[in-house]
């Protein structure tokens, strides 16, 4: 029996191979209510994905394709090890911060090997392999269920875990950034442990190259009122940059 989020992917599927879809079609396909069609394009309305139409939907904004951790690693490799550095310039001694799975705050993680006095969170197997070995950083894993994709820890254990901490820094990465619909990524449960893991930090940093922009995947973690400060590349464009910089959002471009 599919899940939500694996129905409104699938719905996504055919929207991307059709164009539109139709909710008479889709209720004997999918195996579920009119209602509950219904209410799926909505969602996806609300993420700028489709537009509803009588009747059915119509592909507004195609998601990007979820890569896994090794290709997303050979991608804007130079830009990545920039904003980590820029990145690491943010954490000073005695912090206690969170440092989220993924290749983008990977650079971040070599860059604080040497820092004293400092605790990370992070979910992410391949941040953990980094700090594992450095002398002044405690670490701290989440619990929970390994996402091979990702090499990414999450769900319910791993959302529980952060209840009984609080944390001065999150360095977050993105699979999508809109103006409008906010941060975004492709799977359900790392959208619901990211949303947690912005409600314990103090104060959020979104590490993200600029192709992100603009791109809206299927599952969102927060809007934009919730981000603090964006390190990205000079490739952002004039519209994000002005538009983030209204929103009072601090912007670091790292070269």
């Amino acid at each position: 029996m599919r899940n939500t989020s694996q129905r409104r992917e699938q719905i996504l599927q055919m929207l991307v191979k059709q164009g539109n879809v139709q909710v008479s079609d889709l209720v004997p396909q999918l195996g579920v209510s009119a209602v509950t069609i219904r209410t799926d394009l909505s969602a996806l309305e609300s993420q700028g994905l489709v537009t509803r139409s009588y009747g059915g939907a119509t592909l507004t904004r195609t998601p990007p394709p979820e890569q896994n951790i090794r290709q997303k690693d050979a991608l804007n490799a130079t830009a990545k090890e920039c904003i980590g550095t820029a990145a690491a310039a943010l954490v000073e001694p005695g912090d206690n911060i969170i440092i989220d799975s993924g290749t983008t705050t990977m650079p971040l993680a070599r860059h604080i090997r040497e820092l004293s006095r400092v605790t990370v969170m992070t979910n992410g197997l391949n941040i953990a392999w980094e700090l594992a070995d450095a002398p002044g950083v405690e670490l701290m894993l989440t619990g929970g269920l390994l996402r091979k994709q990702s090499l990414s820890i999450q769900g319910a254990q791993a959302e529980a875990c952060l209840n009984v901490y609080n944390f001065d820094k999150l360095f977050l990465g993105v699979d999508g950034f809109d103006l409008q619909f906010g941060i975004t990524t492709h799977h359900e449960a790392e959208a619901s442990l990211n949303h947690k893991m912005v409600e314990r930090a103090k104060k959020v940093i979104v590490l993200t190259d600029s192709s992100k922009f603009g791109r809206v995947s299927l599952h969102r973690i927060v809007l934009l009122d919730r981000i603090h400060t964006v390190i990205t590349d000079s490739g952002i464009s004039p519209e994000y940059r002005d538009g983030l910089q209204r929103l009072g959002i601090e912007v670091i471009i790292a070269d």
